[in-house]
């Protein structure tokens, strides 16, 4: 591939998972071509359609979260770290594509096999949080990743915002929670 076809290609990537992340899977190969500065004549030559673009664009985004979470299981920290750090990796990428696509009745092969080894290791780390005694022991890991999923697989998420601080709350095991942080009780 010549240097600038290259260089398109990334534009077009670039402004995708920006604005996929940002506004979901609904926005338009003319806004995406737009954003990346590009013609859209020049997005459809480098994907033919826009399922091609969100599969691209979904593989890309697993394959570096999948690098991103071996990392941290890798790293010796305390597992109930490790998922919080995982969930503020996540903040910004288009996880909303990527589950769309899983859940669709016949995803592509990539993102279904991605997605599952991403999963997988969640799964381990939910594990580990729980043998440690820093998630709650009462909740199946695999529910958890679904948790954690409805937190972060949403456009516009961040490990900051209401829902995500309420679900990793709700995650953390009693004994764990720091009494600095817990809400003030307050009697009538």
């Amino acid at each position: 591939m010549r240097a600038d076809a290259r260089r398109n290609r990334a534009l077009i990537l670039d402004a995708a998972l920006d604005l996929f992340a940002t506004r979901g899977p609904a926005v338009s190969m003319e806004e995406i071509a737009r954003a990346a500065g590009l013609g859209v004549g020049t997005l459809y030559r480098h994907f033919p359609d826009r399922q091609a673009l969100q599969e691209q664009i979904a593989a890309d985004t697993l394959r570096r979260l999948l690098s991103a979470i071996r990392d941290l299981a890798a790293r010796p920290l305390p597992a109930w770290e490790a998922l919080v750090l995982f969930v503020r990796h996540c903040a910004g990428l288009p996880l909303a594509l990527a589950k769309t696509l899983v859940d669709d009745e016949s995803p592509p092969a990539e993102v279904a096999e991605l997605t599952g080894e991403v999963n997988g290791l969640i799964a381990l780390l939910a594990e580990q949080a729980q043998r440690e005694g820093s998630l709650r022991a009462d909740i199946p890991p695999r529910e958890i990743v679904d948790l954690l999923s409805v937190a972060v697989c949403r456009p516009g998420a961040r490990a900051d915002d209401a829902l995500t601080t309420v679900i990793l709350d709700g995650l953390r095991a009693p004994a764990a929670v720091d009494p600095e942080r817990a809400p003030a009780v307050t009697g009538d």
